[in-house]
């Protein structure tokens, strides 16, 4: 897309402003400024799911073509990164779902038998960080979505436990109890590997 004087007048806009006019002027080449401010950030949340590079590139551009398709449906009840953030959130999610599906069909496990936990103590934060990296995106990759979420939610971005809950429409309690479960499961499946 070539900018022109009055494109750069568009890149000027705050997001919801810019998700307004692309949506009631129907210019799709608009889009391409949303693309460039959060493509990037897109990118490093689908890297935290995938396997590889290339399908965190091949997530970001599902994640894009399906938020312009969905354009419309946002209603500016939250900023525009919040809601591309959820949105990237969920189709990482799904796709999770579906890679762990997968990989228990494939290793022929069920539910009960993977996640019966015998763990009480309390996991720290120092003992999540000095996991092994290779190991640990191993263990992520076999570890339940919901999980998962929590712990990169938790640890990838950073995100305090009542930004987690706002994000996830839980109460701060139940999701410190979930990623004191999500840790215990994680330690689990990295000792068993």
């Amino acid at each position: 897309m070539k900018f022109n004087s009055q494109n750069s007048n568009f890149a000027a806009m705050n997001d919801e402003e810019l998700v307004q006019f692309i949506v009631h002027s129907g210019n799709t080449n608009l889009f391409g400024i949303l693309y460039d401010r959060y493509a990037q950030k897109v990118f490093g949340k689908c890297l935290g799911f995938a396997e590889s590079r290339d399908v965190a590139e091949d997530l970001t551009q599902d994640i894009f073509v399906k938020l312009y398709l969905n354009l419309k449906n946002f209603r500016g009840d939250s900023k525009f990164s919040t809601w591309i953030y959820s949105f990237a959130y969920n189709h990482c999610v799904n796709y999770s779902k579906s890679v762990l599906k997968k990989k228990r069909k494939e290793e022929n496990l069920s539910d009960e038998n993977q996640y019966d936990i015998a763990v009480e103590d309390e996991i720290s934060d120092e003992e999540i960080f000095a996991l092994s990296v290779g190991k640990l995106q191993e263990s992520l990759v076999r570890l339940d979505s919901e999980d998962k979420i929590l712990l990169l939610m938790k640890y990838q971005d950073d995100k305090p436990i009542k930004e987690i809950s706002a994000l996830l429409d839980l109460g701060e309690s139940a999701v410190k109890m979930r990623l004191h479960r999500a840790k215990k499961r994680i330690v689990e499946i990295y000792n068993s590997l």
